[in-house]
């Protein structure tokens, strides 16, 4: 059975699942949901998503959401091809599961609200505040000096090897400039970093719109 993939083509969670199923070459078919339509709020979606956010995958049966998660999935299941994106090695793997947390609690945690308010709040046609911008990237600003120290004594996040926790950033780290904000280039160690990760072919496939390759 192939992998199915249900979410919104362009949204930042969804690509970041379509990033890992191309890195691990998982042809996966693509089912678009209607968010204009309201259908992440439908039963026939609550029954598989009870938070009615996209996106999750059907994988013969296997219901999974949270796109962390999914990659983790996707990225232990077929562990043996394409790109090694979980370290084996306990130590390696305790790197990993660091640059995650980082990821998820020093970058995360600043991009996405200031994504939220500046990018997706103007398509909904919400007003933007800008102060509460502002406070976001401020904060960001602060923990990507602290990435640029790390960054300057190794390739990746959690070591010399790509990992998830690399990828993890792509969606948000991307939006940023949308946005209007240039920290993801302004400084020379996150900026050599993170351009290694947008150039990368699977980000190249999903950047604009996630579509099925199965």
């Amino acid at each position: 059975m192939v992998l199915k993939l249900y979410g919104f083509s362009v949204s930042t969670c969804t690509r970041r699942v379509g990033t890992v199923l191309h890195e691990k070459h998982v042809p996966f078919e693509f089912y678009e949901i209607d968010h204009t339509k309201g259908e992440h709020k439908s039963p026939a979606f609550l029954e598989k998503q009870p938070f009615g956010q996209a996106p999750y995958i059907d994988d013969d049966g296997f219901i999974l959401y949270e796109s962390r998660a999914i990659c983790r999935y996707i990225a232990t299941k077929y562990a043996s091809q394409g790109t090694p994106l979980i370290p084996t090695d306990p130590k390696a793997n305790a790197l990993f599961e660091q640059a995650a947390s980082i990821e998820l609690s020093n970058f995360d945690a600043y991009a996405a609200p200031a994504v939220y308010e500046k990018v997706f709040k103007t398509y909904q046609g919400l007003p933007t505040d800008e102060a509460l911008v502002q406070r976001y990237l401020t904060s960001l600003d602060q923990k990507l000096e602290v990435y640029d120290k790390i960054l300057s004594k190794q390739e990746y996040l959690g070591g010399n090897e790509v990992t998830l926790a690399d990828l993890f950033h792509l969606p948000y780290g991307t939006a940023l400039a949308i946005a209007g904000s240039d920290l993801m280039t302004n400084r020379p160690n996150v900026k050599r970093w993170f351009d290694s990760l947008v150039n990368r072919p699977s980000w190249q496939a999903v950047k604009d719109n996630v579509k099925a390759t199965a």
